[in-house]
């Protein structure tokens, strides 16, 4: 059978990994940059942890972790067993709830607001397409132990700053759950608030028609659905699709404090490109205030980042009353826009810069004890491990991309010279031993 790999997984070559590095090195840089503070979490989590967390169809794309060991010899009905007597940890499905379950467990140690940046691997039993796969790397920035609006205007500003530096114009949309609360509610359906965004937040993929029919399916009636059917179509501007939001809102407490925590960012963001869009809805659940969604302006990809305002994540955990905030970057959708653009930089990889040749047996050691001198100067340096026919060397080189061979034979040792070859256009010339790390530095 020829091996493959798993649905929905990648391998990555060194310049893919390049790229990758790239991308999240200027992630890195900005977070920090905004006084964000690394952390990582375990792959896995008990399946407790998980849970309940991402509304029904994002539990449903949980992967579980089968129990260790004989487990069906303890369970209740070995034919048919309960769910958690096959499995008791699942893989994370994102970063913000690990995050969550660490702010409670160290609660007491931490300096409020507590702001980390997150960059790890995450999975979910998601059907695979064109920028979605089963495993993907997400890239978080939270703060939590603040209800300040300040955030929000923050993490926008982040995301500007983060694009920008990578030459994706972008832009941020806005909303805020407690305006969908506000319009469930002045809609009569206040008490189906989960079922109107789920069904909303699909309304980029399947359409007006496709989220009717979805509301149709749960049981909302005709008449319920006229109702809602404002929130199924953006407004020309912002000032717009606030103006509209003041009028249908005005009976409803909770819709008009989103209304103004909109105006106050927007008010806040200054020349970044956002727009508050009342069909976005971010289907997971924990979110309760501002929500924000960025999409490339010049590449058709989906969203390439998204996240918002959870007042009662940490609750859920058993500590109350720690408001957080974060954002995700999609590295993969990223990366992919950047190629699409051609504005990932020409040169990535920082492979060797040069190959010591290995010309015989009676060189060898000579020519390994100059290669680790070098190492030793910060070269990049390779040194071909066995002896061989020229040919097969250059050959090694060529298809390692290494622009520079060096040659220390026998009758280089006794000269005191190496001479460095260009395999490009296969130029050549004799340094001094002393000088060779000056020069291959200049080259």
């Amino acid at each position: 059978m020829k091996p493959r790999v798993a649905k929905g997984t990648r391998d990555f070559s060194a310049a893919e990994v390049a790229k990758r590095h790239y991308v999240m090195s200027i992630l890195r840089e900005t977070f920090e940059i905004f006084g964000y503070s690394p952390l990582e979490t375990p792959s896995f989590e008990n399946i407790e942890t998980l849970m309940g967390k991402y509304g029904e169809e994002g539990d449903r794309l949980i992967f579980k972790i089968l129990r260790s060991g004989d487990f069906l010899r303890h369970a209740s009905n070995p034919t048919e067993p309960k769910a958690s007597e096959i499995a008791d940890k699942a893989l994370r499905y994102d970063l913000t709830v690990p995050f969550a379950r660490y702010v409670v467990q160290n609660a007491g140690q931490l300096a409020l607001p507590f702001k980390r940046y997150q960059m790890q691997p995450v999975w979910r039993a998601d059907n695979p397409q064109k920028g979605r796969f089963r495993e993907f790397y997400q890239c978080d920035a939270d703060v939590v132990g603040s209800k300040s609006l300040w955030q929000e205007v923050e993490l926008v500003h982040l995301y500007h700053q983060a694009f920008s530096t990578l030459r994706l114009p972008v832009t941020i949309r806005l909303n805020n759950r407690k305006v969908l609360a506000g319009i469930a509610e002045v809609s009569g359906v206040g008490d189906r608030l989960v079922d109107f965004t789920v069904a909303l937040d699909k309304l980029d993929k399947i359409g007006r028609e496709g989220v009717v029919a979805e509301l149709e399916a749960k049981g909302f009636t005709a008449e319920e659905i006229r109702h809602l059917e404002p929130s199924m179509q953006p407004f020309a501007s912002s000032l717009d699709s606030l103006a509209f939001l003041r009028s249908w809102l005005a009976s409803s407490s909770v819709g008009m404090q989103g209304v103004e925590e909109l105006e106050f960012v927007l008010s806040h963001v200054g020349e970044v490109s956002t727009v508050v869009d009342i069909t976005l809805a971010r289907g997971l659940n924990y979110y309760t205030g501002c929500i924000m969604e960025v999409t490339a302006n010049e590449v058709a990809m989906g969203s390439v980042g998204g996240g918002g305002r959870y007042d009662d994540l940490t609750g859920i955990f058993g500590l109350r009353d720690v408001s957080g905030v974060g954002i995700s970057f999609g590295l993969d959708r990223i990366i992919l826009c950047l190629e699409d653009l051609k504005r990932l930089p020409a040169a990535l990889t920082a492979g060797p810069r040069a190959l010591m040749f290995h010309l015989s047996e009676e060189d060898g050691a000579a020519a390994y004890q100059l290669t680790a001198q070098l190492r030793k100067q910060g070269l990049h340096i390779e040194f071909y491990p066995e002896p061989a026919k020229v040919k097969k060397q250059f050959d090694y080189a060529l298809k390692r991309e290494i622009p520079y061979v060096l040659f220390y034979g026998g009758a280089e040792q006794a000269e005191g010279l190496v001479q460095i070859k260009n395999i490009t256009t296969g130029d050549q010339e004799s340094v001094p031993v002393d000088q060779v790390a000056a020069r291959i530095a200049t080259l």
